[in-house]
């Protein structure tokens, strides 16, 4: 006898308790590779699905969603859901969930790590011991710059950048913002982002990746910056044009950068991986045990109430 539970796709491994609540209400097919499924692959396991749990690099386009002819709902293990075409899934009557509010802290966290790690050269020296190059202290060795003082210009003051803002003061620096839509909470200081970026010591993205923001950073805008000051990004790759920021680093028209996200992920320019002024990681703003497990958890719950014919707890659409 055929199940009369409805049916899940989850494109990767979870952990166990977030599969659990997916299994008490559902038949769930799950991607056991902590590998991608191609897109080709996503098609052939899609069709008589009704719940998607996907993550933001799995792209859900118009055709994908005319393969899934019975889905109901997709959920992203994310807050950005530009690899979803919401539009076409709208259209099908498809529900999109995402999942806000839970990695603020965590990515706010990593912003300052790459801020610290960009200024003071903390990476660069990890290298310099590890390859036996550190041959004892000197006065006038590996200096950086201090924060105290100095101006940090946050792009987009949504929660992850009024988050990352918050800590500014403890290092003795000004926030200021560039927010799109000319508000800010009582007391900040809100500029153009032409403003933002000349007068600021460290620039720091918060903002998705939409039409508007895509290469919102390029070549147009780095000349802009102070020449001693630094790039980070932590929000998307996209919304920076990498091929520029390259070209600005190797000109000289900033001091540094510090990048989480790049385009055409996991591919990393090839201009950043030699400069000793770029700190790189791997897409990490929200990897910590507890964030990744209440996103998945959350996730996981959007499916489960729109599959039950219940609102979801946070829907896009």
């Amino acid at each position: 006898m055929a199940s009369s539970s409805p049916s899940v796709l989850v494109t990767r491994r979870l952990p166990s308790s977030v599969l659990g609540i997916l299994r008490n209400a559902c038949e769930v097919d799950v991607n056991g590779s902590t590998d991608e499924l191609t897109p080709e692959a996503l098609c052939e396991r899609l069709p008589g699905k009704q719940g998607l749990l996907c993550m933001f690099n799995d792209p859900i386009d118009a055709g994908t969603l005319a393969v899934g002819d019975a889905l109901k709902v997709i959920s992203t293990v994310a807050v950005g859901y530009d690899n979803i075409d919401v539009v076409a899934a709208t259209e099908r009557g498809i529900v999109v969930t995402n999942t806000p509010n839970i990695l603020t802290g965590a990515t706010a966290e990593l912003t300052w790590a790459l801020i610290l790690a960009v200024t003071r050269r903390v990476g660069e020296g990890d290298r310099i011991i590890r390859r036996d190059n550190w041959h004892g202290w000197t006065f006038d060795f590996l200096l950086g710059g201090e924060l105290r003082g100095k101006q940090l210009g946050v792009v987009g003051a949504g929660r992850i950048g009024q988050a990352v803002a918050a800590v500014a003061p403890a290092f003795g620096m000004e926030a200021v913002f560039a927010n799109r839509s000319g508000t800010a909470a009582k007391g900040q200081r809100v500029l153009s982002l032409d403003e933002l970026l000349r007068t600021s010591d460290v620039v720091s993205l918060h903002v998705p990746l939409t039409d508007d923001t895509r290469y919102l950073i390029g070549r147009r805008t780095l000349p802009r910056m102070k020449r001693s000051a630094i790039l980070i990004n932590t929000s998307r790759g996209g919304v920076v044009d990498d091929e520029a920021l390259a070209w600005a680093l190797e000109e000289r028209l900033i001091a540094g950068a510090g990048l989480d996200v790049y385009e055409g992920e996991p591919r990393v320019h090839p201009g950043f991986l030699d400069r000793e002024n770029v700190c790189l990681t791997p897409h990490l703003g929200s990897a910590t045990r507890e964030t990744r497990t209440a996103m998945a958890e959350l996730a996981a719950r959007n499916v489960v109430e729109v599959l039950a014919g219940r609102p979801p707890l946070t829907p896009v659409t």
